[in-house]
């Protein structure tokens, strides 16, 4: 499960960021989220054997970035979290209006490129800018302070203040 939910994020964020998608395979709203059926199928079948006269494709700096950066934002993630997150979001919400019990649904690219631009849209505006005199004047005081901690710590002092926290 979290496999496929990486892949949908992956999809979602290369989209995103340029505006095309990262893999061509159709991505299906089912009932435990977002699948890639292509995937899902060579998973639970096993038929990894063709891989072995396939050569995959070289993947270029975009798309080793897009997915360092999924694997780096959802990976601690369980496949259960993914699961609920995705439930959550536009994109799955609208092909599941139209899924029949226990069916499947097609996630339409537009709709996943539509949603992941507008998150990162969303999430830019709360991004603080710092201004660098104001940083370094900040920092000004941490040579003092360093200074004065030249000494390690004693271990057992250390322990005692573990201790006395409970």
């Amino acid at each position: 499960m979290k496999l496929q939910k990486l892949l949908y994020y992956a999809q979602g964020h290369h989209l995103a960021t340029f505006g095309q998608p990262l893999f061509n395979d159709t991505i299906m709203a089912w009932d435990m989220g977002p699948v890639v059926p292509s995937v899902w199928q060579e998973e639970k079948y096993g038929s990894e054997p063709w891989l072995k006269d396939t050569v995959a494709p070289a993947l270029g700096e975009a798309e080793l970035n897009t997915i360092g950066y999924v694997l780096s934002r959802y990976g601690n993630l369980s496949g259960k979290d993914l699961e609920s997150l995705s439930h959550s979001e536009t994109p799955w919400k609208r092909a599941n209006a139209h899924r029949p019990p226990r069916g499947s649904a097609r996630i339409e690219v537009e709709w996943i490129e539509e949603f992941f631009r507008q998150a990162a849209d969303d999430t830019s505006d709360d991004e603080v800018v710092l201004d660098s005199a104001e940083v370094a004047k900040w920092l000004s005081h941490t040579n003092e302070h360093r200074k004065d901690q030249l000494q390690p710590d004693d271990l057992q002092a250390l322990r005692a203040r573990l201790v006395a926290r409970g």
